[in-house]
């Protein structure tokens, strides 16, 4: 293809497609396409239609990105057309020099997928130097006495241009005593020579001017031309004469100044100062020197192969008498391995993916070495142990590829050293080291630094705590390795999964909704999921199992014994007879904690008897510890406290009730509500009703004075409510009994009936009283005689004779510990409080019994064996918890004494009392 202008018809395009095989390591068919176009073409001349030589269509140019990839910008590509475009002058001689064949090679890249193609445009001379001659005039001295033939050596025209373009013939102007012979050297270069054609005449021309034309072979031809100025001198019979016409040396490029290259020699016959012959450069010399005296010739200057490879100089011998001998001296430079391989790098692709395929093109190398031959012959390798190989594409030319696969967490990113070696006798070699970075693929999922977790949690934690921390790690860069936290499953309800725990997508953090309860909830487990946010997203899931630990935040619980529906404790039996280590009852007691804060232990804080039972520390089993003694009460009122092993501890009490009895008979009597009336039993009833009166007749005078005396100093008249009529009235139950103070609350009252039977009931205030009155009638216990008005009466007084009191000093531990065998230690003793009110208890039995064995079929209040005390303390309290002190009673007018008559007409014995607990929760018929 021509130029743009079309200016020359021979400067058309004439590509030429030379398709070949690379070699078998080569990993593509390339195909190198010529092109052949003049020098000097303008900028945007179009070389050729480069993609459709490449078959490549207009429409696929914008993806495949088709450019140039060389080191020196003269071409490009039309982004529209595809058409290859000169981009700056094209100078043969400024690129090529002399070179006989000037072309330019360099690489097309096409990009999706990304492939080289070779380009090589052949650069044509153009003829456009014109022969220079490096003087316009120079100077020549001819003896007259020279003898025509006699031929002088002229200085030479330089034309850059090559070919029929360079310098092809000189000219001289016409003269009848000199004309011109053309000559021509090894090299081909033209230099002409001045011939004399007859002999000079100094006395009738000392001067010649003569016109010198040097022109090239071009279309049109281009000339150059210098004048030519020949003195004639005075005659010289002998000129002087070199040894050689030409002398030939080859010399080293790098041999240092001051070398001695040759020596040329001339002789002259002559005698005397024409035989003195002076040497010089007919031109003169930068590179090489020339010693005027001897004719030795040195280096001036440091030799390149590189930029000449061969020196002709003329040197001249001329003697005293001006005779002048010329001869030619050519020197060749020889190339030394003195240049290093060059190593460039183009269309690098410095971010390469880590799932890049084996065999992905990564740069285009190319090498060059300035040197010649074996020394310009270049091998590439690539230094250490890398993923990566280089391939050779062309001449100079190798592919750096992927050779595995890459991995950027292991390693993300190689520094890759290619290193190229010539094949001189000295090797040189450059190494060139690129940085290639491994971009992220999201191609780890995140992995839990724990394979599960367990976390502990006590109960009762406040809700928005922090309870736990997940954490997870990736090792991708920017979002493929930012992890995100979410609860993906649970064993608790989906519903209720979010009002337990929670974690925050961030941190990992696990928070607790609400405050946990391990009675209720002991443990859950959780599934947790860590994701990252690559594409597609990768996750990794564990499991977290949730430990609720218990506090103690549960005092024990006492299951036995149980108190009665009205609240008031129960009582148990104990044999009289009962040996030491008898199991009285057990104390069981329950903790909804676990562990340690479940572990219960049994202590006694307040006993009757310090001494008289045993309580187990780890058991709760209540023995005897001795046997019962004569001054001990029958009645024995056991505190125990139940303790958890908690820190601090917590702890709950139980109060038992213990009476030593060996029948049912013997516990107290039943004191019914309303007890049933019986016509045999009433006149027994009224004589001691009328005994009991009279004796509490002389009481109240006593007390009538007394409190005379009191208000005679107090105005208060709260004294006095007890004498009111309505103050007391016949009911039920006074209030419900306190058993916890270690003594039951016995409050009766006689009263005189008008049916003359005996009635003893229990009377019931309206009125609220205080506790810090001294009230000595009604139902509190400081009344010792509680008298009032009955609608019945007796006429048959009999005088009773009761038992003693109760021994009243009882003794409590008030730090009893435990030991670990649960035996209890009674050192720290204290006296238990003063009960008065024993005495009227025992007066209270002593009525019922003796009205029950006035008749010996019947019995005393509501039922059978119960003595009334159902009807007053609650089913659970019958006869067993009460000794039988009937047999110690005797009835004035009557020679029997009180006996367990119920238990002679059943025909049994009484009872040994198994310390099984006796309940009467339902009346007995009689």
């Amino acid at each position: 293809m021509g130029s743009g202008a079309g200016e020359r018809s021979w400067a058309e395009r004439r590509p030429v497609l030379f398709p070949f095989l690379l070699s078998l390591f080569c990993l593509a068919l390339s195909e190198q396409i010529r092109y052949r176009i003049p020098e000097e073409l303008p900028e945007g001349s179009v070389v050729g239609n480069l993609a459709k030589d490449l078959r490549l269509s207009v429409h696929e140019l914008p993806t495949r990105k088709l450019r140039v990839s060389s080191e020196k910008p003269y071409f490009t590509v039309s982004a529209e057309s595809g058409e290859l475009l000169v981009s700056s002058r094209l100078d043969r001689e400024q690129i090529c020099g002399k070179k006989p064949a000037c072309a330019l090679e360099f690489e097309a890249v096409a990009e999706n997928p990304l492939n080289f193609y070779h380009v090589n445009v052949e650069i044509e001379d153009v003829n456009d130097h014109t022969p220079k001659f490096t003087q316009s005039s120079f100077e020549l001295q001819i003896s007259e006495s020279t003898p025509p033939g006699t031929r002088f050596i002229l200085e030479v025209a330089e034309d850059a241009d090559i070919g029929l373009n360079s310098l092809q013939t000189y000219k001289l102007s016409l003269s009848p005593s000199f004309s011109l012979v053309n000559k021509e050297k090894q090299d081909g270069s033209k230099y002409p020579e001045l011939a004399l054609e007859k002999p000079l005449d100094r006395e009738q021309q000392s001067y010649h001017r003569l016109v010198l034309t040097a022109s090239d072979g071009g279309d049109p031809p281009l000339s150059g031309t210098t004048e030519l100025q020949i003195q004639v001198t005075d005659a010289n019979d002998n000129p002087p004469v070199f040894s050689q016409d030409v002398y030939r040396v080859s010399l080293g490029e790098n041999v240092p100044p001051g070398t001695t290259v040759l020596q040329v020699s001339a002789t002259d016959q002559d005698e005397g100062i024409n035989s003195e012959i002076t040497y010089s450069f007919y031109r003169t010399g930068q590179v090489f020197g020339l010693n005027s005296k001897t004719g030795e010739i040195t280096t001036l200057n440091p030799l390149d192969f590189e930029e000449i490879k061969q020196y002709s100089i003329v040197v001249e011998g001329r003697d005293g008498g001006g005779l002048v001998a010329q001869c030619t001296v050519e020197i060749s430079i020889q190339d030394e391995n003195d240049n290093r391989p060059d190593v460039t790098f183009h269309s690098l692709v410095e971010m390469i993916l880590e799932s890049a395929l084996p065999g992905t093109l990564i740069a285009l190398i190319k090498v060059h070495d300035r040197d010649s031959g074996e020394n310009g012959e270049v091998n590439c390798r690539l230094e250490g142990e890398v993923p990566f190989q280089i391939i050779s594409s062309s001449k100079n030319s190798y592919k750096l590829v992927t050779d595995g696969t890459l991995d950027r967490e292991q390693t993300p990113e190689y520094n890759v050293t290619i290193t190229a070696t010539d094949k001189g006798k000295s090797p040189l070699f450059t190494s060139r080291t690129v940085t290639l970075h491994i971009t992220d693929v999201n191609d780890n999922p995140p992995v839990f630094h724990q394979a599960s977790y367990v976390v502990h949690v006590a109960e009762n934690n406040p809700p928005g705590a922090s309870i736990a921390q997940v954490s997870a790690s990736d090792p991708d860069l920017g979002p493929n390795g930012h992890v995100s936290y979410s609860i993906v499953a649970s064993d608790l309800e989906p519903r209720a999964l979010s009002s337990y725990v929670s974690v925050s997508a961030q941190s990992g953090v696990l928070f607790a909704q609400r405050a946990f309860d391990h009675e209720q909830l002991r443990a859950f487990e959780l599934t947790l999921q860590a994701r990252d946010h690559g594409s597609p997203a990768l996750s990794a899931n564990v499991s977290l199992r949730v430990l609720v630990g218990d506090r103690n935040d549960n005092a024990p619980r006492v299951l036995y014994p149980a108190l009665g529906p009205d609240g008031s404790a129960l009582f148990d039996t104990v044999p009289r007879a009962a040996q030491p280590g008898y199991l009285v009852t057990k104390v069981v007691a329950v903790d909804a904690d676990s562990g340690h804060n479940a572990w219960l232990s049994y202590h006694v804080l307040q006993a009757s008897e310090p001494g008289l039972f045993s309580l187990g520390l780890r058991t709760g089993e209540v023995r005897t510890a001795r046997a019962l003694g004569d001054r001990d009460a029958a009645r024995q009122r056991l505190l125990v406290a139940v303790r958890d092993g908690g820190q601090p501890p917590l702890s709950a009490t139980a109060t038992l009730l213990l009476v030593f009895a060996d029948s049912l008979q013997e516990a107290l009597p039943d004191l019914s509500d309303r007890p049933e009336h019986s016509d045999s039993q009433g006149e027994l009833q009224f004589y001691l009703v009328v005994a009991l009166a009279l004796i509490s007749v002389l009481f109240l005078l006593a007390v009538t004075l007394a409190i005379a005396l009191h208000l005679r100093r107090s105005s208060s008249s709260a004294s006095w409510g007890c004498f009111h009529p309505g103050l007391c009235v016949k009911s039920g139950p006074v209030v419900p009994p306190n058993y916890s103070e270690g003594t039951l609350p016995y409050s009766y009252n006689l009263c005189v009936a008008h049916t003359g039977k005996t009635e003893f009931n229990f009377l019931k205030c309206n009125e609220q009283l205080s506790s810090g009155q001294d009230i000595l009638c009604g139902d509190s216990p400081g009344a010792l005689f509680p008298l009032c008005n009955s609608s019945e009466s007796t006429s048959h007084p009999e005088t009773l004779v009761a038992q003693a009191p109760p021994n009243t000093d009882w003794r409590f531990s008030q730090a009893q510990r435990p030991g670990t065998s649960g035996s209890q230690n009674g050192d720290e003793t204290g006296t238990w409080p003063n009960n008065q009110f024993d005495t009227e208890m025992l007066q209270a039995m002593i009525l019922a019994s003796a009205s029950e064995a006035a008749d010996g079929s019947s019995t005393l209040g509501g039922g059978a064996g119960t003595m009334g005390l159902s009807a007053r303390y609650g089913p659970q309290f019958t006869l067993q918890h009460v000794p039988d002190y009937r047999q110690n009673v005797y009835i004035p007018g009557s020679n029997a004494t009180l006996t367990n008559a119920a238990g002679k007409r059943d025909g049994k014995t009484p009872a040994s009392g198994n310390g099984n607990k006796k309940k009467s929760g339902k009346k007995e018929k009689k």
